[in-house]
């Protein structure tokens, strides 16, 4: 019974880091991805976009999970033309250490959580720079943003590979690497 239940744990493990890099070779494939881990929720009310020391900030494991996640990136060669990013501290950090591609800020990516922003508007906003795009596009956001334009949630450094379909995006993959 003792090994069934280590057999079954173990399993379930490498269910939850099963990765789809296939899906980022199909033609069309765009890259979607929460921060990485950020410890606890949302914002203090003090927070300021530009004043880091006001929002919730990648820790040592969330930057060495974004570390750990472009290097499997790099080692498969994907890398991207643009990364799109939140103006949120702890999406930019992450953008930038995933070292994949020139980094950017889109104000249509930064989160709405608890009534900060636009949901529709944004996610129109976000849906704008996606069909606008020209070549590999990754897309470094907050967890509401996701859930708004693919139907999906995310956990922290989760990436959900997507394309186009009719002008909307289709999930087709999702890589985790796990803090």
């Amino acid at each position: 019974m003792f090994r069934t239940l280590i057999l079954a744990c173990l399993l379930l493990a490498t269910a939850a880091q099963a990765n789809d890099w296939e899906a980022l070779d199909q033609p069309g494939a765009m890259a979607i991805m929460r921060h990485a881990l950020a410890p606890g929720v949302g914002d203090p009310d003090t927070f300021a976009l530009d004043d880091c020391s006001t929002q919730r900030n990648l820790d040592a494991r969330g930057r060495a999970q974004t570390e750990r996640i472009g290097a499997a990136f790099r080692e498969r060669g994907h890398s991207f033309d643009k990364v799109l990013t939140s103006q949120w501290c702890r999406t930019r950090e992450t953008a930038e250490l995933l070292d994949l591609g020139p980094v950017e800020d889109a104000p249509p990516l930064n989160s709405f959580f608890r009534g900060r922003g636009d949901r529709g508007g944004q996610t129109d906003e976000t849906l704008a720079l996606i069909v606008n795009a020209d070549g590999p596009l990754m897309l470094v956001t907050h967890q509401v943003n996701i859930s708004a334009l693919t139907g999906r949630a995310t956990r922290s450094g989760e990436v959900l590979v997507f394309r186009l379909v009719d002008g909307v995006p289709e999930v087709t993959g999702s890589i985790l690497i796990a803090p």
